[in-house]
């Protein structure tokens, strides 16, 4: 999956929005104002950072062993760092998928019903 399809994805989702708050390299997608996804537009071989409930994080990192680690510059309990060239574009969009599905879950009522209202 290149960056243009990686980004054409995250931004399709309901309630979505991207900006570079840390710099000029790092586009990161927001839902409801909350984020759910990072991408080093500079590095190589491209990487995200992904949301993901600790218990599958770790399952995640044992089981694609140096193409899914610990969160860079993140918590690494709750985020992975995913290198996208070594994985299918079905399962990358698995992963933003639950992502971006952790990361509504935790909204407040009232932005999920924004959310839903969009």
């Amino acid at each position: 999956m290149n960056i243009e399809e990686y980004r054409a994805y995250c931004i399709d989702k309901k309630g979505v929005t991207e900006e570079f708050p840390f710099d000029d390299h790092t586009l990161v997608f927001k839902v409801m104002g909350k984020m759910f996804a990072l991408i080093a537009l500079e590095r190589l071989p491209l990487q995200t950072n992904l949301k993901c409930n600790p218990e599958r994080a770790i399952e995640l990192r044992e089981e694609y062993d140096g193409v899914i680690i610990p969160g860079y510059h993140m918590s690494k309990k709750h985020w992975n760092t995913v290198f996208l060239d070594n994985l299918s574009p079905v399962f990358i969009k698995e992963l933003v998928d639950e992502s971006y599905n952790l990361v509504v879950s935790g909204l407040t009522k009232k932005l999920q019903a924004e959310l839903g209202s969009l």
